[in-house]
């Protein structure tokens, strides 16, 4: 095989080792040299002096967890050239497994440029990435508590859900403060509600008539805590993003223009696909890197499985979320294509598709600096006229009728 680096290193990255192995390729002659070293900040740097020494001019690591960004951040102060590689990618033959021949293999396959190096975005959008990613951990940890606060109620046999759709809002809320204070009466709980609430006080009376022990109302103080604890460290994270936003401002408020794109949305897409979109070499591979396009696997010319991969897990349901509400918008493109696709795939299929067409826009609008421009509802009918024609004639010969077309002249 042709030969790409005459001198690399790939490295096999543990928590507490990492061996190196360093390939030179000398008149014809190839030669590895085998280090181990620590994790520790002093190692490391001593890993970096050792490469320089053997004038490498590229290193791969595998992403193993996040045991490779020390050892990357390390690295990166350096004259080398970085390569993250998907472990997915670069396995090597079961049955000879070592950390050596690990370390070996990695640096054969980049010195014949067999490694297709993963995305790692700047310190700036990995610092924003952090933030969106422990905000949505956070927002999972508050759904959980406020789903056992509602398992509480059923247990004291309070039926406040069924007549509230927020039991943590601002009528809930209070009404469950009384509870924990130690009200039972189901009047006076209900003259807490809000004014404005949908529910009559017969249901609320009603609802709220059930037998809660100090058991429960210890339980509910405790999810209650809880679900304030993380509002405040939500809100705190929020503050925060908006300061590490302030250089990516315009790239959000492109993304807004576009259905379904929220302000949380567009800031989730910033940090994990970042800014410069030339780090993903077309719109399709930005698509297939997030795991929305179907896997190609076929074999004996026969197609074996078209399911999505895994894809970016962070980056995926915040777009399909997106799609499903974007695929609400009246008149609009991704609408019309929502439809068209829903009466032959199912709807699941639909949004992903809306989702895939969602990430192609977010990719050229990025590139270009452009804002989002609707191609509208019947774009894809009027696209191919003579066969959106022949479906529909099509379709209403099987109702019965006899359909003769004549085309209008402008």
């Amino acid at each position: 095989m042709k030969l790409i680096h005459e001198r690399c290193a790939g490295l096999d990255v543990h928590k507490d080792s990492v061996v190196a192995c360093v390939r030179i390729q000398r008149r014809g002659r190839t030669e590895h040299e085998v280090r181990t070293f620590a994790t520790t900040t002093a190692a490391l740097l001593t890993l970096a002096d050792w490469l320089a020494e053997r004038q490498c001019t590229h290193v791969v690591m595998e992403s193993t967890g996040v045991y490779w960004k020390p050892v990357w951040h390390v690295l990166a102060d350096g004259e080398v050239k970085l390569m993250l590689a998907n472990a997915e990618h670069v396995r090597n033959v079961p049955g000879r497994k070592t950390d050596v021949k690990d370390a070996v293999w990695l640096a054969d396959l980049l010195a014949h440029g067999l490694v297709r190096g993963s995305f790692v975005p700047p310190a700036e959008i990995q610092e924003l990435r952090d933030l969106t990613r422990t905000r949505r951990q956070l927002v999972r940890q508050r759904v959980q508590h406020v789903q056992r606060i509602q398992k509480t109620l059923e247990d004291a046999n309070i039926k406040l859900d069924s007549v509230i759709s927020n039991v943590v809002g601002v009528s809930g809320r209070a009404m469950l403060d009384a509870i924990v204070a130690g009200e039972s009466d189901p009047a006076k709980l209900a003259d807490f509600a809000h004014a404005r609430i949908a529910a009559s006080r017969e249901d609320l009376v009603t609802a709220l008539h059930g037998r809660i022990t100090p058991h429960h109302r210890f339980m509910l103080r405790l999810h209650l805590d809880q679900v304030d604890a993380a509002e405040k460290m939500i809100s705190v994270i929020d503050t925060e993003v908006e300061r590490l936003l302030v250089p990516f401002r315009g790239q959000v408020e492109l993304l807004k223009t576009m259905p379904g794109i929220s302000d949380q949305v567009a800031r989730t897409l910033i940090a994990e696909i970042g800014v410069d979109m030339s780090q993903f070499a077309s719109a399709g591979h930005l698509v297939s890197w997030a795991g929305l396009c179907p896997q190609l696997s076929e074999s004996a010319g026969k197609r074996r499985s078209t399911r999505l991969r895994k894809g970016a897990p962070w980056l995926k349901p915040v777009l399909v979320q997106a799609a499903w509400a974007a695929a609400r918008k009246k008149d609009s493109y991704l609408r019309g294509q929502f439809g068209r696709l829903k009466t032959r795939r199912g709807p699941k299929k639909a949004v992903v598709a809306v989702a895939a067409s969602m990430l192609t826009a977010v990719f050229h609008m990025l590139h270009d600096g452009t804002c989002y421009s609707d191609l509208g509802l019947h774009y894809l009918d009027r696209v191919d006229r003579p066969r959106t024609a022949k479906n529909l004639v099509r379709r209403l010969q099987k109702l019965g009728y006899n359909v003769e077309l004549t085309e209008q002249v402008a």
